[in-house]
């Protein structure tokens, strides 16, 4: 399987929200490639199994960053 992805910032077409500076979201476009002789019911399957995916879960799962400083990193 070959995955290709792209990313782009797109406007939010909420009308409250559509004159806010930040009214724009990350889209992440992609496209799935899959190589051999495989059935529709095969390639239904992969389709399946790619949302699955853990990358795929956390992009479009909520999201907690938490950043700190390591203590040893200090000079």
């Amino acid at each position: 399987m070959i995955v290709r992805l792209r990313h782009s910032k797109v406007h939010e077409t909420d009308a409250e929200r559509a004159e806010a500076e930040d009214a724009y979201l990350d889209r992440i476009d992609r496209s799935l490639e899959f190589v051999g002789p495989l059935d529709d019911e095969q390639r239904a399957r992969l389709m399946e199994i790619a949302d699955k995916c853990p990358v795929h879960r956390t992009l479009t799962g909520k999201i907690d960053i938490r950043t700190r400083m390591r203590e040893d990193e200090i000079r």
